[in-house]
């Protein structure tokens, strides 16, 4: 079925490290092999061998509005023939940093960056530079790139400081991070008693989506909130997932929370390498050239990048039933799902906010990653599979949230619900 998948994976792998550019690529948490990708419109994908798929992935997040939309591939290739990098400040760089900040009220500026990773990282040296403290908490299946601060995985205890979960990363170096169970506020409480004066900032996913989608529980943001204002602690948020893709200013819209720290990318980018970070006048004065936190990048706005995030950003804003009609995409998807799963007789439990979903392979809640631990990783798989064969592109780890994009439609929908009846099926005989 996947012969030139198959071909391409073999010698993609003798030059590149596991034949991928990033790790969950490899799809060893089904237990199989990547299939390469050709091309992408709308909500389709089709693979080297000519399969097509109804796609849930989106390239992990940032295609809100489908694959190849006309405005973006317009803005890219106009924005491509003036150059693809200048290293100096164009007016495009602050056109998107306007409508950043426009819809994010707890933002006066942003600096523009070229990764997630980067983002956070930035963020968290700011958020330190900013209150001369140390410390930061971070909540145990939350993923906030890879710098090696924050490539750490929870010790025993929940307040005991974490150990690398990489090989390369100084213990030293994750010293000044403390790991916590998410969904957990008394953990914090008892972690800012024990280290409030130290504590420089707390950072999390408001909704988690790096570990299944997880929904914060009624109070847990706005505990968070009271705790670091009471502390003069920085309250980061880390929305490159849900910036945008939730609603119009991210999570913190909806839950009506207002971070000190705010760390963009995915949708802003529109499909390019795009992120942000940003926050009120006083901490980003912080930042260099005007104070002394340093942050630098080659390619920091690049023009490109930009023109396609601003493409993407404005064709949203201009729809204001657009994220009405990804709500009801996404209700009907999980309904749709938890019938199958039900008629089935098979444990499986849904979570989604918005246009992300997971199913996890248990009986709910799921409120943590030790929760979403207990999920049966290999009936994942094997479900995996069979929605494949199904044509249906599916994230390849249990721990991962599917995605609704604009161009999903009501028959696509109704379509994978009616492939995961016949993959549960499946999966529950073997």
């Amino acid at each position: 079925m996947y012969p030139k998948s198959e071909a391409a994976f073999a010698k993609a792998s003798a030059v590149i490290p596991g034949g991928v550019n990033s790790p969950v690529r490899a799809f060893k948490a089904v237990n199989a092999k990547p299939i390469f990708i050709e091309k992408g419109e709308g909500a389709l994908l089709f693979d080297v061998d000519g399969n097509e798929y109804v796609d849930y992935i989106g390239s992990w997040g940032p295609h809100l509005l489908g694959h190849a939309h006309p405005a973006i591939i317009e803005a890219v290739v106009e924005a491509a023939k003036r150059s693809t990098s200048f290293g100096a400040p164009t007016i495009a760089e602050t056109t998107l940093a306007e409508l950043l900040v426009e819809a994010l009220p707890s933002v006066d500026q942003v600096r523009l960056v070229n990764s997630g990773t980067e983002a956070a990282m930035s963020a968290i040296r700011l958020a330190r530079g900013f209150t001369g403290r140390d410390l930061i908490i971070k909540f145990a299946g939350c993923y906030h790139g890879h710098a090696d601060c924050m490539l750490i995985a929870a010790g025993s205890g929940a307040l005991t400081h974490g150990k690398p979960s990489s090989a390369g990363v100084p213990a030293g170096t994750v010293a000044d991070t403390i790991v916590l169970p998410y969904n957990d506020l008394a953990a914090v409480e008892e972690a800012f008693k024990l280290h409030g004066t130290k504590i420089a900032g707390i950072i999390l996913e408001p909704v988690a989506g790096n570990m299944g989608c997880i929904v914060p529980q009624r109070g847990y943001l706005e505990g968070l909130r009271a705790i670091t204002e009471k502390h003069g602690s920085m309250l980061i948020f880390d929305e490159v997932m849900t910036g945008f893709r939730v609603a119009w200013g991210g999570a913190q819209r909806v839950f009506e929370i207002t971070p000190d720290i705010t760390v963009l990318g995915k949708v802003i980018g529109g499909g390019m390498p795009l992120a942000a970070f940003g926050a009120r006048q006083e901490i980003m004065d912080c930042l260099s050239p005007v104070g002394s936190v340093y942050q630098a990048g080659t390619l920091s706005g690049n023009p490109v990048a930009t023109a396609a995030g601003y493409a993407a950003l404005s064709t949203i804003k201009a729809d204001p039933k657009f994220y009405d009609r990804l709500e009801v995409l996404g209700a009907r998807l999980a309904h749709g799902l938890e019938e199958a799963a039900r008629e089935v007789e098979i444990d499986a439990h849904i979570t989604r906010f918005g246009s992300m979903i997971t199913i996890f392979f248990r009986k709910g809640p799921v409120l943590n990653v030790d929760d979403a631990n207990a999920s049966d990783m290999d009936r994942f798989g094997r479900f995996h599979a069979e929605m494949l064969k199904r044509g249906v592109y599916l994230p390849p780890a249990q721990y991962e949230a599917w995605f609704i994009s604009g161009a999903h439609t009501f028959e696509m929908i109704d379509a994978t619900i009616a492939a995961a009846k016949d993959a549960l099926q499946v999966v529950k005989k073997n």
